[in-house]
């Protein structure tokens, strides 16, 4: 009879402790806000998301950054007079629906405050911040790590992390690093555990930079969430530099050789986890479920078509907010700017051309989500045998090898990189042409294209996404050859454009400064008018 590893006992301990923490403890205090004031907050918040949308795991965290820039907005035009801001932080998150009402203990008020007070010590007793030498990106690099800590103070992510850690330490077995790699110094011996740190990170539950940097800095220093002043001051004079390694980290070269592994094998550690939160109420329950081989498989089976549908979900799901995002947040600037150019040009641009231009992307989105392939059904049972393999105690492990690509030549570089230039102007050029065949004006054609690399670029993450599940081999033939290589520059072009928009996004900035701040302090006063009137009601008894 196979035993299960160590490291399965741990984990399926560590989600016992999980789920143990949910249940909720009646004798302690916890957070209230007016349910009228949240309703209106949060019809508000969903308004926004749709506008900052992200992958649906990260929006609660886009939320508590923006409002937590505000506040530190409010703290730097006030000489950072702290006061007591966790209180009306706090209460915000809940009523934006980030959080549940009367579930967070009040205590996790005075937590936060001291939280928001650490990354205002480094922000003072930063040599960058004294000397006015730090940029905008080390602010907001800060503030996000911020935000995560928050997050994980008010609703902790037990669950998440002891799967990673499960992960990481399989992987850490299992990962080998080829001589080569050591011998061109393109990663250094130390580095090789903070790489795979990252990969299952990125892999297992798609975490982004702010919280892989946040669990670097706990992992770099693991006294982080209770460190001494001394210890503290002594962080605060190097941040910068910890921020700039964390950044190389995270951009090292050969990441995408741990991600590209780490993504693969990442199935049966989403299905266990799956298992173990719906079993694991305690280790004297599930270790005998999952005990034997044939007890595990109908469940890894059950779970694996659970999580198959919700995928199916989530991915439409996603589609729509992306494009409903993308049109929000560009088409207003788009619009404009298309007829600014035909006046100036004294081209033609009616109203059918803006249907054109919102249809056409539209379209091309509905295409890349309908053609997206479920995984084959020898994929399940790929996904049976790993997942066998990772719960019960093996001799010897798989193993993977990360190793150098061979070298290009001076000619061969430069021939590809002529080849790529020379789809890129096909692909465009046809494009183009077809506008140009339908007599399209120049302004429309040029929207036209910003919009289609913007759709690309989102729906070509969304079938990656889709891959989660898939460990075997995928083939995509001449076909799937023909269009990465003729999609490839637009989806690039996508790429460029999305990460600059999120830099200079006007609708964002409007809505920044023009909406949420006064609706901010239109909801608190609501709130506060609201217990006002239960006060005069309750005298009148």
């Amino acid at each position: 009879m196979p035993e299960i590893s160590e490291s399965t006992k741990k984990v399926i301990a560590e989600y016992a402790f999980w789920k143990d923490s949910l249940r909720p403890k009646p004798d302690v205090p916890t957070i209230h806000v007016d349910e009228v004031a949240m309703k209106v907050a949060a019809f508000y918040e969903k308004v926004r998301n749709v506008i900052d949308w992200r992958e649906e795991h990260l929006m609660r965290r886009t939320g508590i950054i923006r409002k937590l820039k505000r506040r530190f907005l409010d703290l730097e035009l006030n000489n950072f007079a702290t006061g007591k801001m966790a209180e009306p932080l706090v209460m915000e998150f809940i009523r934006g629906g980030y959080f549940p009402n009367d579930k967070i203990a009040e205590s996790k008020i005075s937590e936060v405050q001291k939280i928001i007070e650490k990354y205002i010590f480094i922000l003072r007793q930063s040599p960058v911040a004294k000397d006015g030498s730090a940029n905008l990106q080390f602010y907001n690099q800060l503030l996000e790590i911020a935000a995560c800590e928050i997050e994980e103070t008010l609703e902790p992510s037990l669950k998440e992390i002891s799967m990673v850690d499960f992960m990481f330490g399989r992987m850490k077995e299992q990962i080998k690093i080829n001589e080569n790699v050591y011998v061109a110094k393109a990663l250094k011996k130390e580095a090789v555990d903070i790489q795979i740190y990252i990969a299952v990170q990125q892999a297992l539950f798609k975490f982004d930079d702010p919280i892989i940097s946040y669990n670097l800095i706990k992992y770099k220093f693991p006294e982080w969430e209770h460190t001494s002043e001394d210890d503290l001051f002594k962080i605060a004079q190097s941040i910068h530099k910890i921020l700039k390694d964390i950044e190389q980290d995270l951009n090292h070269p050969l990441g995408k050789k741990f991600y590209a592994i780490c993504e693969k094998y990442d199935t049966p550690y989403l299905l266990l986890s799956d298992i173990l939160a719906r079993e694991g109420s305690s280790p004297e329950k599930v270790t005998p479920i999952i005990q034997e081989p044939a007890t595990l498989e109908p469940l890894i089976r059950s779970a694996y078509l659970k999580r198959l549908g919700n995928l199916k979900i989530k991915i439409r799901r996603t589609a729509l907010y992306s494009t409903i995002s993308i049109f929000v947040t560009k088409i207003l600037s788009l619009v404009v700017l298309e007829l600014f150019l035909a006046w100036i040009t004294r081209e033609s641009s009616g109203l059918a051309y803006i249907v054109v231009d919102i249809l056409i992307p539209t379209l091309l989105m509905a295409l890349l989500i309908v053609t997206i392939k479920p995984p084959s059904k020898k994929n399940l049972n790929r996904v049976i045998v790993e997942s066998i393999k990772i719960v019960y105690r093996r001799e010897k492990n798989d193993a993977y090898e990360i190793k150098l690509s061979g070298k290009r030549g001076l000619m061969t570089r430069l021939t590809l990189t002529l080849m790529y230039l020379g789809t890129a102007c096909v692909s465009f050029g046809l494009i183009i042409w077809v506008f140009l065949l339908l007599q399209f004006p120049y302004t429309s054609i040029a929207i036209n294209l910003i919009f289609i690399a913007l759709i690309l670029f989102a729906g070509t993450a969304i079938r990656t996404r889709a891959k989660e599940l898939t460990i075997e081999e995928e083939t995509g033939g001449l076909l799937g050859f023909l269009s990465d290589v003729f999609f490839l520059p637009i989806t690039s072009l996508g790429r460029w454009l999305s990460n600059k928009w999120k830099r200079y996004n006007a609708v964002i900035v409007f809505f920044n400064v023009m909406i949420d701040m006064p609706f901010s302090a239109f909801v608190e006063f609501l709130e506060r008018w609201r217990y006002f009137i239960q006060d005069r009601k309750e005298d009148l008894r």
